[in-house]
């Protein structure tokens, strides 16, 4: 199995910490980013989207990190990580949705907008505001849980985790979010879970 990776991604940080938790065989190949080659013809192939991460296994390629998450923890993790039951797989599913809307669309562009200049979806403000939608949801739920979904870790850890952590960042402080941080701990102490 090829997994495509971007070294300054924290969506291919997401794959990452998957993959180092299930122990999942793997062989690594770095994009380079900085030089577009997500951009380049021969990447577009691999994902017609010029994104990072994507995944080449037994002659099939997805693309998308949810899609991705999705299918590591099917095929290396089985019910712990996604289980195939309605109620638990769309408890586990609302938290990858909320990785990709509030939390991509709102702290990560904003961190990208502060860190590379590259605006995508409005102001700055604009994004910390999104973004601390998803922050607060998260804190409520982190308040009395430990983990997002089901009682244990799921792939909502590392589908939320990556553009959390790196929130302040965005500018957007994590210091009111107690529960927030101390989820952060409890995942980095997980055995296997990948640093950045």
């Amino acid at each position: 199995m090829k997994v495509y990776l971007g070294t300054v991604s924290g969506n291919s940080y997401k794959l990452r910490i998957l993959l180092s938790l299930l122990k999942a065989p793997h062989e690594v190949v770095i994009i380079d980013m900085p030089n577009k080659q997500h951009k380049s013809a021969e990447f577009m192939k691999i994902n017609p989207r010029g994104e990072v991460p994507a995944i080449e296994d037994d002659g099939k390629v997805i693309w998308d990190s949810a899609a991705c998450l999705v299918y590591l923890a099917r095929k290396f993790g089985g019910e712990q990580w996604l289980p195939t039951d309605a109620a638990g797989m769309a408890e586990v599913m609302q938290w990858v949705a909320l990785a990709a809307t509030e939390i991509q669309c709102g702290l990560q562009y904003a961190r990208r907008g502060v860190t590379q200049g590259r605006w995508t979806l409005g102001s700055l403000e604009d994004g910390q505001k999104f973004g601390r939608v998803a922050l607060d949801i998260c804190e409520a739920r982190l308040a009395n849980n430990d983990w997002l979904a089901l009682g244990r870790p799921t792939i909502a850890e590392p589908a939320c985790f990556p553009y959390i952590e790196t929130a302040p960042e965005a500018k957007v402080a994590l210091e009111p979010y107690p529960a927030i941080i101390k989820w952060m701990e409890r995942c980095k102490k997980l055995p296997g879970w990948a640093a950045r």
